[in-house]
């Protein structure tokens, strides 16, 4: 904002901070013009009107004009009698003002509010603050984000030990001190006002607010209960009637969209799943979506790759909560929010379907017509994963059960490979609930077995167990041949976590001969793989190498090429642990190359971890430090540092 005498240059004259309701804008507005006029950027001073844009009665341009006309001197007699000189002569006075004036504009809502009082000469500075980004005539606009989570911590912080510098709540309880700030949104003016709360409440600590928040599950109830007062402007430190004035502003059609985007699972949401919310095409989604991103009620998330337009869009969790609140308290609007939630999970259960037949999809199989590619499929699961597993504990209410559970179903498969193995757990428990209230025996048996398999990965064998015998018994009652197979398969890779290595052969056995018998050849490989794994545990080298191979066969029949690549891994370890480590590093890299085609990096790392110690077994320290420090490399891909780290720590320690 610093003032420019270079005729060259193009003056920049006028300035807007905007963002949503209580990010700070009056306040940086302020702090600037006190530290422009210590800098003796503005001799003539500052001149700062409240234009109040969001209440009920805004003040207009004409009544602002009379009060900047009595901060410059003229009142009383003074005052030019009609509406249109006394322009004239405020007019006037910015022009024959020598020394350079800063003029704040503040809380605008509608151009009609502040472009009658610009000032007719580029000598002086202008700076507007309003939560609607002005696009009326060319201004530099700044707009103003939430802090950082530190910084958040930092403000409750010093206004606790201003207050009371024995105050030492927020040294004893770091970590409610975060959640409290996280439940804030960051937004200053939440913080400041719970910050006002537990002044008030000296005696209680920090989670005893934080409880009684996530209790609430609105942190405005709970906020504007417990702290009156004012902040340094005298504005009333209030959450609740800042929202309600920027959405009481919005056109019906705006204000429709908002409210429902407050009901769609997941922090951030995707143009198109927006557009099947409020059962609108995608073009006029996109342009509501753009005239609320300019109230700053909805903030566009831009994909790294595609930086000119945004993709997906993010409430703030305050609005979230306000506009559920305003859907929950109407009839008519909650029956709008249950139709949109229905077309959203129906949706998401379409291009999940979708994406999901794309991940296993083997040659001869119909070829998917939505997702042309393994990547694209990823790519959108990527995108739409908060969403998606939220949408799935939907299905814990009965209207949409079915829809609930059969999207855990087209998830599984993209969480395992992904290892997101907690939302793996918690979108099948959701599932299983789901599918047994509705009577669904082949689902409930999915969601149990779905579960095993994350629990599995989670360390949680005993618990895998205990779920993929569930999921065995059920496909049993059901008569559902192949799941039964599937689910002893299962149940066989958790038995032998457990160390019951007897027990699992006896489980995969089960598994193959079920699957031989309905010549389910992938199924037969599966089983061939899990009786390979728990026969190389019961020390029967041999046979665990002639399992592996020939479910190497029957994956390379089907054509199911990475499948293929964790049989060559196995047969790997087999043939390492019967001490013939040639045939053992061939045939690791035999999987290190398929799985770098599919790009799975954990799995690459895996393997290049096991061909390491076969050149370690083969003598070649050389090799192995190699293969380590490529393991280290796949992993770091994989976003697993710990692996990472214990591949370079081995790679350190071998001999130069």
């Amino acid at each position: 904002m610093a003032p420019t005498d270079d005729a060259t240059a193009l003056p920049l004259l006028i300035f807007a901070v905007t963002g949503m309701g209580g990010i700070g804008k009056t306040a940086l507005a302020v702090e600037t013009a006190h530290q422009a006029r210590a800098k003796g950027w503005f001799p003539g001073g500052t001149l700062f009107v409240d234009l109040r844009g969001y209440d009920e009665d805004p003040v207009t341009a004409d009544q602002a004009v009379l009060a900047l006309l009595d901060a410059l001197g003229v009142r009383d007699r003074d005052l030019p009698p009609t509406t249109e000189r006394q322009y004239d002569a405020y007019r006037e006075l910015f022009a024959m003002r020598r020394e350079r004036t800063l003029l704040i504009l503040d809380n605008a809502s509608d151009p009609s509010q502040y472009l009658p009082l610009l000032p007719g000469t580029d000598h002086h500075r202008v700076l507007i603050t309003s939560r609607d980004r002005p696009n009326a005539l060319p201004i530099r606009l700044i707009d103003l984000e939430t802090l950082a989570p530190d910084d958040s911590v930092a403000l409750v912080k010093r206004a606790l030990h201003d207050t009371d510098e024995r105050d030492d709540r927020a040294a004893r309880e770091p970590e409610a001190l975060r959640e409290l700030v996280d439940l804030c949104g960051h937004l200053p003016l939440a913080l400041q006002i719970a910050a006002g709360v537990l002044r008030r409440r000296r005696n209680r600590d920090i989670a005893s607010l934080v409880a009684e928040i996530r209790e609430a599950g609105d942190p405005t109830s709970v906020l504007d209960g417990g702290s009156p007062g004012t902040d340094l402007y005298g504005r009333s430190l209030v959450l609740r009637p800042v929202l309600e004035a920027s959405y009481r502003r919005l056109p019906a059609d705006q204000a429709r969209l908002l409210r429902l985007l407050c009901l769609a699972p997941g922090a951030e949401t995707g143009t198109e799943a927006i557009a099947a919310l409020t059962d609108l095409d995608m073009g006029a989604a996109l342009s509501l979506l753009e005239d609320l991103a300019a109230t700053h009620l909805v903030t566009p998330v831009r994909d790294v790759d595609r930086s000119a337009c945004a993709s997906r869009w993010r409430l703030h969790d305050l609005v979230r909560a306000f506009g559920a609140g305003v859907a929950a308290g109407d009839t008519g609007l909650r029956e709008e929010g249950e139709a949109a939630r229905v077309r959203v999970l129906e949706f998401y259960c379409r291009l999940a379907d979708a994406a999901d037949d794309r991940l296993r999809w083997l040659p001869g199989m119909p070829v998917p017509e939505r997702f042309g590619d393994r990547a694209a499929a990823f790519a959108w699961f990527d995108g739409e994963r908060a969403g998606l597993v939220a949408a799935v504990g939907w299905a814990r209410e009965e209207r949409y059960a079915a829809m609930g559970a059969w999207l855990a179903l087209c998830l599984a498969e993209y969480l395992l490979w992904r290892r997101y193995f907690d939302d793996g757990v918690a979108v099948a428990q959701a599932a299983a609930v789901a599918a047994q209230r509705t009577g669904n025996l082949v689902g409930e048996a999915d969601a149990w077995n779905n579960l095993g398999a994350a629990l599995r990965e989670t360390d949680r064998a005993g618990k895998a167990v205990e779920a993929h015998t569930r999921a065995r018994d059920l496909y049993w009652a059901a008569g559902e041949r192949r799941g039964e197979a599937d689910a002893w398969t299962n149940l066989g890779l958790a038995l032998r976590e457990t160390g019951r290595a007897e027990e699992a052969i006896e489980a995969h056995t089960r598994a193959r001969d079920l699957c031989r018998a309905a010549g389910e050849r992938r199924g037969e490989a599966d089983a061939s793989t899990g009786l390979g794994l728990a026969l190389q545990d019961a020390g029967r080298a041999e046979e665990a190498i002639e399992a592996h191979i020939r479910a190497r066969d029957l994956y390379q029949a089907t054509g199911d090429r990475h499948r293929e690549g964790m049989a060559w891994h196995n047969l790997g370890l087999a043939l390492r642990v019967a001490g013939r480590a040639e045939e053992a590093i061939e045939a690791y890299g035999k999987d290190v190359e398929i799985c770098r085609g599919f790009e799975d990096w954990y799995g690459e790392g895996q393997t290049l971890q096991n061909l390491a110690r076969a050149h370690e077994d083969a003598h070649r320290p050389a090799e192995a430090r190699t293969a380590y420090l490529q393991a280290a490399d796949a992993y770091t891909r994989a976003s697993a540092p710990t692996e990472a780290a214990q591949a370079r720590t081995w790679a350190a320690e071998l001999p130069t």
